[in-house]
C-alpha cells in the first residue's frame, strides 16, 4: 500500500512539474532568462536568420520576388487556424509565399473586448517590437489595440480592452497566435529583414476569399464595419480574388 501511495504521489508530482513546464512559462522562464543572460535581436537574427534565407528564398524566387521584398503581409484566419504570408516589392497586389498552422489561439470568432476575454483580436494591425527573450521562444508584439479598438473600448466605457498580443513559439496560448517555434523563428527572422514598419498583420474570423464574415451572435453593433474594413484590407492583399470574382 505504502508503495502505491509513493508512485501515485510520484506521478502527481511529475504531472504537476509537467503542466507548470508548459503553462508556467510566464513565471519561471523571465527566471531563468535572469540567470543564464538575456538576447539581443541581433543576437537572434545571427542564430536565424541566414537559416531563414535559405528555406524562404527559394519560395520567393518562385513567386518571382526578391527576399526581403519591400512589403509583407501576415495574414491569420482564425477558424481554420491558419497564417499566410504575402508579399509583394510595391506591386499593386501581393503574392501568397507560404502558409503556416497556427498552434494554438485561444477564444472564439468576433473582436476582443476586455482584458482577460482570451480572444485573439480580429483587425488591422502592425508590428510593435520584437522580443527575444520571450517566455514562448521569441515572439512579436502586435499594436492591440489600435484606434479601431480604443475609439469603440471608449464609446462603450471599457477601460481595459486588453494589451499583451503577441504572434509567438510554443503551442500555448492565451489571446495570442502560437506558432510553434520552427514557424516563429521563420516569421521573425522574415519580418526583422522586411522591417516592421513595411509588415501589416491582418487577423480576420475567416478567409474571405471563401467564406463570408458574418457577425456572431452577441458581438457588438460595430462589428460589421470592423469586418468591411477586414474586407477591404484583404482586397488590397489578394486582389486576384476580386478580380476573378
Amino acid at each position: 500500500m505504502k508503495k502505491i501511495v509513493i508512485a501515485l504521489f510520484l506521478v502527481l508530482i511529475s504531472t504537476s512539474i509537467l503542466i507548470f513546464y508548459h503553462y508556467g512559462r510566464t513565471i519561471w522562464y523571465p527566471v531563468a532568462v535572469n540567470i543564464k543572460g538575456k538576447r539581443t535581436v541581433a543576437e537572434v537574427i545571427d542564430i536565424y536568420g541566414e537559416k531563414t534565407k535559405n528555406q524562404l528564398s527559394p519560395l520567393f524566387k518562385k513567386a518571382g520576388l526578391k527576399y526581403p521584398p519591400e512589403k509583407l503581409a501576415l495574414v491569420a484566419f482564425k477558424d481554420t487556424q491558419i497564417l499566410e504570408i504575402w508579399a509583394s516589392d510595391n506591386q499593386p497586389s501581393f503574392t501568397l509565399i507560404k502558409s503556416y498552422p497556427i498552434k494554438a489561439a485561444s477564444g472564439v470568432l468576433g473582436p476582443k473586448l476586455t482584458e482577460g476575454d482570451r480572444q485573439v483580436p480580429e483587425g488591422i494591425y502592425h508590428i510593435d517590437s520584437f522580443n527575444p527573450n520571450s517566455s514562448f521562444h521569441l515572439s512579436m508584439k502586435l499594436n492591440y489595440p489600435n484606434a479601431f479598438d480604443l475609439k469603440y473600448a471608449k464609446l462603450e466605457a471599457r477601460n481595459e480592452p486588453g494589451s499583451n498580443i503577441f504572434i509567438h513559439g510554443k503551442a500555448v496560448s492565451i489571446g495570442c497566435l502560437a506558432m510553434g517555434d520552427e514557424a516563429i523563428e521563420e516569421l521573425f527572422s522574415l519580418v526583422h529583414a522586411t522591417k516592421r514598419e513595411h509588415t501589416t498583420v491582418l487577423i480576420s474570423p475567416t478567409d474571405p476569399s471563401k467564406n463570408q464574415l458574418i457577425v456572431p451572435p452577441k458581438a457588438p453593433s460595430w462589428t460589421g464595419k470592423l469586418y468591411g474594413e477586414i474586407m477591404s484590407k484583404y482586397r488590397t492583399i489578394n486582389s486576384a480574388y476580386y478580380v476573378s470574382n
